[in-house]
């Protein structure tokens, strides 16, 4: 049997064509991890030395070593002693005239707290009782305003005890809410709330002044009962912004001189005044008859010091307060009161420019 031939391979055989990358990609070599060093070595030239992790410490980086130089230390130290000796001289010549830690007796309040001191403000009628409650010294550490055995509990656990923090408050909304009112009746000009400032500035200052010179003339020596006089005063504000807001609604814009002004600001007037001579009679009148604790600070005084004590509360919640409320809630909505108001203060600027 015999075997064919195979046949020729063609001439012209077609090449073989390899896929050819066109994008050379660069793999990264794995390295193992580089091992641990002491914590000199690793932190060397790093601006982020000093950092710790999760687990504690400071976070203090050197820059680079910049706060181990002896010139930056010498420069620290000497601005540390500085700030230090200006909050000392600061705090020396400051409580000549006020006693801050006293101060922080007076802004210790809360939320609940300040919710109900405005309701009992303006609906103090049927409030019982108005005495402060007091607490032995041992038992609590003592309130920097009172050196005796017992001491008043702060604003935030005694709703009858005097606070800074609402007439603070309340005198920066007063002045902004004047401001607004001007601005919503179309009478904005550049000076209504300088002269709001000016205004209510000058009826607490006049104030505190006359409360200063009432207990120098009633003998009243103790500082924590003038701080009770000045933060009793400050509550009158309250009274002023109801009044306004109110008697802006009612009378769309024509400000407090018409009956519904009239009718709120007598309301607000006789709350604050009621509200007061409940108040300071437990700080101006200290009742002889109850029983109260020795040391507190509260002592019985004599039948004339009482009598005086006693006018001298009635002109102050009645007659005092009516002319100070008066003037701070008057808002007429007539032009003629904004170009004298702008001439006045245009005139005063004068004055002090001269």
């Amino acid at each position: 049997m015999q075997r064919g031939s195979y046949a020729p391979p063609p001439a012209h055989s077609p090449p073989l064509h390899h896929p050819v990358p066109q994008h050379v990609s660069t793999v990264p070599m794995m390295r193992s991890p580089p091992p641990l060093q002491s914590q000199s070595n690793s932190n060397y030239g790093s601006p982020y030395a000093g950092q710790t992790t999760m687990g504690g410490g400071t976070f203090a980086p050197n820059f680079g070593g910049f706060m181990n130089d002896g010139t930056a230390q010498m420069g620290y130290q000497l601005g540390k002693t500085a700030l230090n000796t200006g909050q000392e001289y600061m705090e020396q010549n400051l409580n000549r005239y006020v006693s801050i830690p006293a101060l922080k007796h007076y802004f210790n309040v809360s939320t609940p707290y300040v919710l109900r001191k405005l309701l009992l403000v303006l609906f103090p009628w049927r409030h019982k009782p108005w005495s402060r409650e007091q607490r032995p010294s041992s038992t609590s550490s003592p309130t920097p305003s009172s050196s005796s055995a017992y001491y008043f509990l702060p604003p935030r656990d005694d709703l009858n005890s005097p606070d800074m923090y609402i007439p603070v408050m309340a005198f920066v909304t007063y002045i902004l809410l004047s401001t607004l009112l001007a601005g919503l009746r179309g009478q904005f000009h550049p000076e209504v709330m300088g002269l709001t400032a000016t205004t209510a500035f000058v009826v607490v200052l006049l104030e505190i002044l006359g409360l200063k010179f009432g207990t120098y003339v009633l003998s009243i020596n103790n500082d924590s009962q003038l701080l009770d006089l000045v933060a009793y005063s400050g509550y009158k504000f309250v009274g002023v912004i109801v009044t306004l807001v109110v008697s802006e609604t009612l009378s769309r814009g024509a400000g407090t001189g018409g009956w519904a002004g009239w009718t709120v600001f007598t309301y607000t007037f006789m709350a604050n005044a009621f509200f007061l001579l409940r108040s300071l009679k437990y700080v101006l009148l200290p009742d002889s008859s109850s029983a109260t604790p020795a040391g507190s600070g509260m002592h019985t005084i004599a039948r004339s010091q009482r009598n005086r004590r006693t006018q001298f509360l009635f002109i102050y919640s009645y007659i005092v307060q009516f002319i100070f409320m008066w003037i701070l809630s008057r808002q007429d909505g007539s032009p003629a009161q904004v170009k004298s108001a702008a001439a006045a203060a245009a005139a005063a600027g004068k004055v002090v420019g001269t």
